[in-house]
């Protein structure tokens, strides 16, 4: 099912060059029909499809998953009103939940991404992920390494610790990623693609890809 016209695209792209209140409201609109009803039905579909194999998603809503366009400018030097992508989290706990592995879409008239992985940890969940790695390292090995993962995702990113603890430090040598504080892999394609049929597909199947990864980090935070 094709999703978006060419005007998702355009709409974004003149967003980014005119970002202000007044040509937002004059375009509020075309906003509505080409960018916010279409993303939300998209949304919807994906959690249709997704839920199939994930039943903890089967009483979530796209309104629970979709960011709002609206930047918050209360304590950034950057004071533009709107952000120039549509986003959406799906998870079971929605766009709330940025620990457990779901799946974050970002649709921008630059690119399309979808990331996925552990975000935002607090210590206690970052503690447990680091001992499951350090209880398990040949079989994170194995998680990280799979064919399909490093085809679609590259490798696992994340911000760092410039020091560990013990016993995290002697075993970093064999891991290097235990110094991250969050673990997280994405994949781009150019906009084009946001208009094919397929994309909906697309995402799915890169989704799958990071299935052993997500698996050990959810597996980790339970």
């Amino acid at each position: 099912m094709k999703y978006f016209t060419k005007d998702f695209i355009k709409f974004l792209k003149e967003l980014a060059a005119n970002n202000d209140r007044d040509w937002f409201n004059a375009n509020k609109n075309r906003f509505v029909d080409s960018v916010q009803d279409p993303f939300r039905v998209f949304v919807e579909d994906m959690l249709t499809k997704m839920s199939k194999s994930n039943p903890a998603l089967e009483h979530v809503q796209a309104k629970d998953c979709v960011f709002r366009i609206y930047r918050d400018t209360r304590f950034s030097k950057d004071k533009t009103p709107y952000k120039t992508h549509m986003a959406a989290l799906i998870s079971p706990g929605g766009r709330k939940d940025k620990t457990h592995p779901g799946m974050y879409i970002q649709l921008s008239a630059e690119d399309a991404r979808m990331y996925s992985g552990a975000h935002m940890l607090d210590k206690d969940q970052l503690q447990a992920i680091r001992e499951a790695i350090a209880n398990d390292l040949k079989g994170f090995s194995k998680a990280i390494s799979n064919k399909k993962f490093v085809a679609t995702f590259g490798k696992v990113l994340g911000d760092k610790n410039k020091r560990l603890s013990s016993p995290f430090a002697e075993l970093a040598d064999q891991q290097p990623l235990l110094y991250n504080k969050s673990f997280y892999y994405f994949k781009k394609w150019p906009p084009s693609q946001i208009l094919k049929e397929s994309f909906s597909k697309d995402l799915i199947d890169a989704y799958k890809s990071a299935q052993p990864v997500n698996d050990f980090l959810f597996k980790a935070l339970s």
